[in-house]
């Protein structure tokens, strides 16, 4: 029973094995020069200099609108490709349950509209 899980399990390891190695040799090798830019916050295009007082002020919440809506229409698209490659066996069942899933994503996207997300004034 559990050999089935035994190539899922070497794919995990190899998958954890090349993210590791690829860090430990990322550090090892890449230049090492911090200086006062690199360590600078830098948000939404804007850089905050004294002058300016950005770094007390709000930011839009635009910015993070778009891209929750972004995020929320990629998931939309990792449950649509197995949905589809499956929908003559879920038949009605899956169509009204992707209907479903597929309205409520996009009410989020119509609250977006709403709040002007979309708008650069």
């Amino acid at each position: 029973m559990l050999a089935q899980y035994l190539p899922l399990a070497i794919l995990a390891v190899l998958a954890a094995a090349f993210v590791g190695l690829s860090l430990l040799v990322s550090h090892r090798l890449g230049p090492h020069r911090p200086g006062p830019v690199k360590a600078a916050p830098y948000e939404s295009g804007i850089i905050p200099a004294p002058e300016t007082d950005v770094a007390g002020s709000r930011f839009a919440v635009k910015f993070y609108l778009v891209a929750m809506l972004f995020i929320v229409f990629d998931v939309e698209a990792v449950f649509f490709y197995p949905w589809a490659t499956v929908l003559r066996e879920l038949g009605w069942y899956g169509v009204i349950a992707m209907a479903i899933f597929a309205a409520l994503l996009f009410e989020s996207y119509y609250y977006v509209l709403r709040k002007g997300g979309l708008q650069w004034d």
